[in-house]
């Protein structure tokens, strides 16, 4: 048999055209890539991926068994679980939890907790008022302290930071871990650490060798200094914890909290008109693309939601939507806790521009087009029915919250 290397032109052909069915089927695995503050991220959940652990990540779709797809029911793998029955320390971590959820920066967060922490420290989540979370075994908690009360409830860093120093009293944790955010962390960080009389290490992107390295000079420089107790980490700063379940058992605090005279009145939120909201800032996005024939109707539904509108490279070049509208690498990267994406079918700059949405929902006629692959729910149908059943959906649901405030 000759030892010369045949090209298939089918098969090329196949890799180059995106809408065949087996496109997905010709490319090739990415295991790994460079985020955007320059950290190589590894997939972990890639196929044939060996963790820390040694755990070998499975395909479960039944694909690589006999070179045919087998649609079996999936197994879920039980990851190893990690106690620290007496831990030599603690590491805390005050999670922004927007939503009452932990967000990817606080699982990055986390991540960072179980680097410091090593075989010896346990992790400490300090969470404030209710919460919505059920997944802190898998992200990486070990201690588990809710601090409830109305005094905590809305914009109150005054007493939050009392409640911060009365953990630190009790608990003595090496490291303090808050995220460096927009959403409170930043401020109740630097609140804190006035507080406590620390220096802290600002906008962290990485832990190395008994160092800090953070941004500095807009960005453009980084910044060494050794580990400080109180870290104000970005996002990105460490892989969030996926080969171990913890424990997260709840404590509590032996004494309460000392209420403060608080010198700040929470007037509750201020309405803002979603379309005033960045497209990179917005948290709830309802886009629209080339399947959307009714755009009255696509208002009138994003008016309801509360969400800021967004639109594909098609609906802007028809001009259906202004250019600042327009979602993708081509048009704005958005970081939406919920993307709703309308009759866009996925071209790979919008899939792009979508990569670090938490919860993508796709409404679309063609169940195999490749924004439903990237959906985390897909509805089939057309958008018009779809968009006017959600409106009476969202107008019942108001309807009966009335009635029951009444």
């Amino acid at each position: 048999m000759s030892d010369i290397i045949r090209r298939d032109p089918r098969a090329e052909w196949i890799a180059r055209n995106r809408l065949h069915p087996l496109h997905a089927a010709m490319q090739p695995a990415q295991h790994s890539w460079m985020g955007p503050n320059g950290i190589i991220r590894k997939n972990l959940h890639g196929i044939g991926f060996i963790g820390p652990n040694g755990i070998k990540r499975i395909d479960r779709s039944g694909a690589q068994q006999g070179g045919a797809v087998k649609r079996t029911a999936a197994v879920d793998v039980q990851l190893p679980l990690r106690q620290v029955p007496a831990p030599a320390f603690y590491i805390s971590v005050v999670p922004d939890m927007v939503g009452g959820r932990l967000s990817r920066h606080d699982r990055d967060l986390l991540g960072l907790a179980h680097q410091l922490a090593g075989q010896d420290g346990a992790v400490l989540a300090v969470i404030f008022g209710e919460h919505k979370e059920s997944a802190f075994a898998t992200a990486g908690v070990d201690r588990l302290l809710v601090l409830e009360g109305e005094q905590f409830s809305g914009y109150a860093p005054e007493q939050r930071v009392q409640g911060l120093r009365a953990v630190d009293n009790q608990f003595n944790p090496r490291h303090w871990l808050l995220p460096d955010s927009r959403s409170g962390g930043g401020e109740l960080g630097r609140r804190f650490a006035a507080a406590l009389g620390e220096r802290p290490a600002t906008r962290v992107w990485q832990v190395k060798d008994q160092e800090c390295i953070g941004r500095a000079g807009a960005g453009l420089q980084d910044l060494a200094r050794p580990v400080s107790r109180l870290i104000l980490a970005a996002a990105e700063c460490a892989e969030p914890v996926s080969e171990t379940r913890h424990e997260a058992l709840p404590v509590e605090l032996s004494t309460s909290v000392v209420r403060s005279l608080s010198r700040i009145e929470d007037l509750g939120a201020v309405a803002v008109d979603p379309a005033a909201i960045p497209m990179a800032e917005a948290e709830f996005i309802f886009s629209g693309g080339n399947g959307v024939k009714d755009w009255a109707l696509f208002h009138e539904t994003a008016a309801t939601l509360g969400a800021t509108e967004g639109a594909s490279r098609v609906a802007v070049d028809d001009g259906f939507m202004a250019r600042d509208r327009q979602v993708g690498a081509s048009g704005t990267w958005v970081t939406a806790r919920v993307y709703v994406a309308v009759g866009i079918s996925g071209a790979i700059q919008h899939l792009q521009g979508i990569g670090a949405c938490d919860k993508v929902v796709a409404i679309n006629l063609d169940p195999g087009c490749d924004m439903i692959k990237r959906a985390d729910l897909s509805v089939i149908g057309e958008s018009a029915e779809i968009l006017q059943a959600l409106i009476e959906a969202v107008a019942a649901y108001r309807n009966e919250a009335k009635r029951d405030a009444a």
